[in-house]
């Protein structure tokens, strides 16, 4: 598992930071405003949160955008959700090209609409040479849904009997979870308040720094997110060491 940062990086900056976006009803609540209207303000947070990571230098950016739970929401939410996913992607797709970032979307795309699922493949084919970041959209994403698409996927190559039970270990699961192919989460940020992880990246948080902020969704900009990268570089990330190993470097 890669869990720090390579040769030549400097281990104070996070590699991969995945965010929770949260707030965006209570943003548009506390200003008397519809639920979408805060959906459209957050599109503003993310543009500041791709300004940062480019200039910063952070490989890796994951949101999430749309969980599995979220189908439970009132119809018109996920109406303008959706609608504001593929105008997002149809609007901005050429924008990330043209500042090297590649797409990629992770989640169960089968419940979307094929419109949709169609944009999607269409806007990681376009963005597929970005070299400067890599930005992850969890859309219909759950992490339970990623762990377990992983074990039957071991499980069925066993029943074909291309592996034994024996060959199946944590690193075999890993490597077919839908972000197999990134740097493991350093920093995972959580806007509006909530302190939980909510069905996101569960087997990848498992040795990431928690940052959790009481700002919504739309009032997380640039300042906000240095903010939480500062706080990351003052930690110290020991993976089961004690603190007088890390120092010795051993």
């Amino acid at each position: 598992m890669n869990k720090t940062n390579p040769a030549g990086k400097d281990a104070s900056l996070p590699r991969h930071v995945a965010i929770i976006m949260d707030g965006n009803n209570r943003w548009a609540r506390k200003r008397l405003m519809p639920g979408v209207a805060g959906h459209k303000a957050g599109v503003d947070a993310v543009k500041a949160m791709i300004e940062v990571c480019l200039e910063d230098g952070v490989e890796v950016l994951t949101l999430f955008a749309f969980s599995s739970e979220n189908w439970r929401r009132p119809e018109d939410e996920v109406g303008a959700l959706m609608e504001l996913f593929l105008g997002a992607l149809r609007r901005e797709v050429r924008k990330l090209r043209e500042n090297g970032v590649r797409l990629q979307i992770i989640g169960d795309r089968s419940r979307f609409a094929p419109e949709l699922q169609v944009a999607m493949e269409q806007a990681e084919q376009t963005t597929a040479q970005g070299s400067r970041l890599t930005l992850v959209i969890a859309a219909n994403y759950g992490g339970q849904w990623d762990i377990a698409q992983a074990a039957r996927t071991l499980a069925e190559e066993a029943v074909r009997g291309e592996r034994t039970l024996d060959s199946i270990t944590e690193q075999q699961l890993e490597a077919r979870l839908s972000t197999a192919n990134l740097p493991l989460p350093d920093l995972c940020i959580r806007t509006g308040g909530e302190k939980r992880i909510s069905n996101f990246l569960l087997w990848q948080l498992a040795y990431a720094e928690l940052y959790f902020s009481d700002l919504y969704w739309p009032d997380f900009k640039q300042a906000a997110l240095r903010e939480a990268l500062a706080d990351f570089a003052g930690r110290q990330r020991r993976f089961g060491k004690t603190s007088e190993q890390i120092a010795a470097g051993s």
